[in-house]
């Protein structure tokens, strides 16, 4: 019985001011064996460009806003499969391998389960409900890890590039396609920004947010929404 060959992987991770969480991702990250991995900066004013190419990193440059670095960052690779990790959630080796495996069954998108780094009940019953809303609806937010076959990413036309929810319209997109997986091992993802403004107000400015999305409000001033929040 012969295997199917490993597909390779690029991880393309988005950063934009991150010097201060960096020292301890770019230690995680060193521990993983992928083909590719490229940071992308979006016009960073601290040190983050300098502290990733000292680990020996690649960080490339582009316009400000996460979906032209994803843009960039996938152009910029030729793997087989492209993950796309936001800074502050941690993944193993071991997530590597099921990408793979999922690929080789010939799943063409998928994610993650993620569990919020604080381990109080509140965000146990967050991550319970992002995690099962996402596996029903097959519509999933950047911090799940969400990967994509390069076929599937260029049939969809890519990352569209909109101010706000590109990870959402993307995930739509790919759900047209089918053949999308839901992992269930769980990747750890930072609880800060539910810690900084409240978990309530946190979950009420998300729903806002795609319920204007699905009525048809425009991206960018989705984003004006958003900054005003924050």
């Amino acid at each position: 019985m012969h295997h199917k060959p490993s597909p390779s992987l690029a991880i393309v991770i988005p950063v934009f001011n991150e010097a201060k969480i960096l020292p301890n991702v770019l230690k995680a990250l060193k521990t993983l064996s992928v083909e590719e991995l490229v940071f992308v900066d979006g016009g960073s004013a601290d040190n983050t460009v300098a502290l990733i190419r000292e680990q020996g990193f690649v960080c490339l440059q582009s316009e400000a806003g996460r979906a032209k670095q994803m843009i960039v960052g996938t152009q910029n690779t030729k793997s087989d499969i492209i993950l796309y990790l936001h800074i502050d959630t941690l993944i193993s080796s071991s997530n590597i391998l099921n990408i793979k495996k999922a690929y080789n069954q010939g799943y063409l998108s998928g994610r993650f389960d993620i569990i919020l780094s604080n381990s109080s009940i509140t965000y146990r019953i967050i991550s319970f409900f992002i995690n099962a809303r996402s596996c029903l609806t097959k519509v999933s937010t950047g911090d799940q890890g969400i990967f994509v076959s390069r076929q599937a990413y260029e049939a969809v036309g890519g990352y569209p590039d909109i101010a706000l929810m590109e990870d959402i319209a993307l995930t739509k997109a790919l759900k047209r396609l089918g053949k999308v997986v839901c992992l269930h091992d769980k990747l750890v993802t930072s609880s800060r920004r539910w810690e900084k403004h409240g978990v309530l107000k946190t979950i009420f400015l998300m729903w806002k947010l795609r319920f204007l999305f699905w009525i048809g409000v425009s991206p960018e001033k989705l984003a004006e929404i958003y900054r005003d929040a924050r």
